[in-house]
């Protein structure tokens, strides 16, 4: 089979592959973003290296708090390694089912769309790794699996290539 037809077949069968947030409008319970992230959620995620190597754990902390379609998101990580982390997301309901969420290591605007019980943000995250800072892209996409579970898995890439996952559950904090 000559190359090039051989990428063409990579690369439209690489298209079928993409998910869209729409195919779980019947899906439930409903995910009601403003009424989910509200209070304080506290979760449990780990990062795993593309060849599936768990390589950090982490806890976090996410008081959310909302003025009519506006909200942040405040969260508070702690790594495996003791490393602490912060990052606050103010997301802005566009239209229904529409937000934008913007954070100080988020380049430009994170889209997030939800449909049914899930919810898929697309963006590019500035990570500092050894000093230098990539500019990462994450498709991350939550699903709401009872009125207080969230499971959340983010794929990760740089120039359409995998870099890695972050797996992460999150619920109201008692």
């Amino acid at each position: 089979m000559p190359l090039s037809l051989l990428l063409g077949v990579a690369l439209l069968l690489g298209g079928c592959a993409n998910v869209k947030v729409e195919q779980y409008a019947n899906q439930t319970p409903v995910l009601d973003l403003q009424r989910y992230f509200s209070g304080t959620l506290e979760g449990w995620g780990m990062f795993q290296k593309r060849s599936g190597e768990v390589a950090r754990r982490f806890y976090v902390t996410i008081k959310c708090t909302w003025e009519g379609d506006v909200g942040t998101l405040d969260e508070d990580f702690v790594w495996s390694d003791g490393e602490k982390q912060k990052r606050v997301w103010t997301l802005r309901k566009v239209g229904p089912n529409r937000y934008i969420g913007t954070a100080a290591d988020v380049v430009g605007e994170a889209i997030g769309v939800v449909s049914g019980n899930a919810l898929n943000w697309q963006y590019t995250l500035a990570l500092p790794v050894d000093g230098k800072t990539y500019h990462v892209q994450f498709d991350d996409w939550m699903y709401l699996i009872d009125d207080k579970v969230m499971l959340n898995q983010a794929t990760m890439t740089k120039f359409g290539f995998k870099l890695g996952q972050v797996t992460l559950s999150f619920r109201p904090k008692d």
